[in-house]
């Protein structure tokens, strides 16, 4: 496999977390610096550990991880999602509130875990093709950070503008995730 061909499925496994980050950036009034940073370590760090816990785990996963990918990544962007639409509704909510929880160590955790899970079976098949392990996670980690942290800029201009529906917007597009993740396992 070449490193163009690394670097493709590396941006292929960062859409998750760019549209993720998205909503992240729509739902924070201003971002701070770190604000911008965390999302980039959690979404980079877990894209490149689960390739190489895919890679590591080979055959013997396999069958396991397929059958129950898609349901966890749903489970879990259909909960974030669902609360954050939940959220939106609530008029006992302030502007703070949303930016000081948006960050939080147990709600990035999830949504890194969810958008990573798709990782690990490419590791997988990383092993099958005998790629450079160390290569390909590093490529897959360094383009995750910073396309996530693009992805809180991004949604955090367009927050702005629209940030009455924001947080909606948010939470329909990670519920919108999990959908089409079990659609895409089911159908292909």
């Amino acid at each position: 496999m070449s490193l163009w061909e690394i670097v493709l499925i590396a941006v292929g496994l960062a859409m998750d977390a760019f549209a993720v980050s998205i909503t992240l950036g729509l739902s924070t009034t201003k971002p701070k610096p770190t604000e911008i940073l965390i999302p980039g370590v959690y979404f980079g760090f877990f894209q490149a550990l689960m390739p190489m816990i895919g890679y590591i785990s080979g055959v013997y996963f396999a069958n396991k991880i397929e059958k129950l990918d898609h349901w966890v990544a749903f489970a879990l962007l259909g909960f974030i999602g669902g609360k954050m639409i939940k959220d939106s509704f609530s008029k006992e909510r302030g502007e703070g509130k949303a930016d000081k929880n948006m960050f939080g160590f147990i709600k990035m955790l999830v949504l890194a875990l969810a958008t990573s899970i798709d990782a690990l079976a490419v590791g997988i098949t990383f092993a099958f093709l005998k790629v450079n392990i160390y290569t390909a996670i590093c490529i897959t980690g360094v383009t995750t950070f910073f396309i996530a942290m693009c992805g809180i800029i991004i949604g955090n201009v367009f927050g702005a503008r629209f940030r009455s529906k924001a947080e909606f917007i948010g939470g329909t597009v990670l519920v919108s995730i999990g959908i089409k993740i079990v659609i895409e396992h089911l159908l292909f």
